[in-house]
């Protein structure tokens, strides 16, 4: 079989994505039946973190452990990622060990040198520029909810940050239009969104983007390592949080969806963090599932 990577959604085709979905619908089953499900029999996962994280690792973790394998935690502290050692000769260091790595990072462009180097599968659990990973959960659930999303309307309300990157690679993917909505300055990278054609537009009204959309997503509007930014940027996002008001905008069978953690009173009001239309606990535990899918389909 040929060695597969996942750095970004457009490392898979379109009918690929679409059976992980399936997959991870079908596994999912599986695990609240109890019935085993021994995929990952003997295999080893590596997980590299320069990014501290609870869902990207549980879910990984909890995925090789349930799939009956194994996995490993490198934290800043136990591996030489970007520093000392060179990416290139850790990954050939690495793919001698064990049979698939996922590295969460800030730079991409070190995950992308890293996956050229090895010869084992590797998975891109976060980077400054793309999230993957967080997009097959979102489509899983969507699809769970309301079935394909193939012709529907996605609004994005919040920053052009790297889930909004990868929002923008899954309208390619997927076949959905895309709304973003972001102050001037904060807009998405010119390339990727020139890129996905008449499937994105962006606006700097919030109002614009969620009208009669399917799906309102929205993620904090300074990500890990913007810190010193906040306060600059809650100026800039003033009237950009997705509340009650904003909602009532989009279609009425609407869902709402946040990959966590959530700032309630900031990106989003706590009324519609916990309203029947928001799916965001079931969009968080899909994490796990859409993983093991994923992990199943690279090994």
């Amino acid at each position: 079989m040929a060695l597969k990577h996942f750095l970004t959604l457009l490392d898979s085709p379109p009918k690929d994505l679409q059976a992980l979905i399936r997959r991870g619908i079908e596994l999912k089953a599986m695990q609240k039946q109890g019935i085993s499900h021994n995929i990952f029999h003997n295999k080893v996962l590596a997980m590299i973190f320069a990014k501290s994280s609870t869902r990207t690792r549980v879910s990984f973790e909890a995925a090789m452990i349930q799939g009956g394998g194994g996995s490993i935690f490198l934290s800043p502290n136990d591996s030489q990622l970007g520093r000392g050692e060179p990416i290139e000769d850790m990954a050939r260091v690495l793919s001698g060990m064990v049979d698939a790595v996922m590295i969460r990072t800030f730079a991409h462009s070190d995950v992308e040198l890293f996956a050229r180097y090895a010869s084992v599968p590797v998975i891109n659990g976060l980077t400054d520029d793309f999230h993957p990973c967080q997009l097959l959960a979102d489509m899983q659930t969507y699809y769970e909810h309301r079935g394909s999303i193939q012709g529907k309307t996605v609004a994005w309300v919040s920053d052009g940050n790297n889930m909004c990157h990868s929002y923008i690679n899954a309208a390619r993917q997927y076949d959905f239009t895309l709304n973003i909505a972001a102050p001037k300055g904060y807009w998405p990278r010119a390339d990727i969104v020139q890129a996905a054609g008449d499937r994105v537009n962006i606006t700097t009204d919030p109002r614009a983007a969620v009208e009669n959309a399917d799906l309102i997503v929205t993620d904090v509007w300074a990500s890990m390592g913007q810190e010193a930014e906040q306060a600059k940027r809650e100026q800039a996002f003033e009237g950009f949080q997705v509340d009650e008001k904003l909602m009532a905008l989009a279609d009425k069978d609407a869902l709402f969806m946040h990959c966590l953690p959530a700032h309630r009173g900031e990106e989003v009001s706590a009324a519609v963090l916990e309203s029947p239309q928001s799916v965001v606990w079931e969009e968080a535990a899909n994490r796990l599932h859409a993983q093991k899918a994923l992990l199943e389909y690279l090994l």
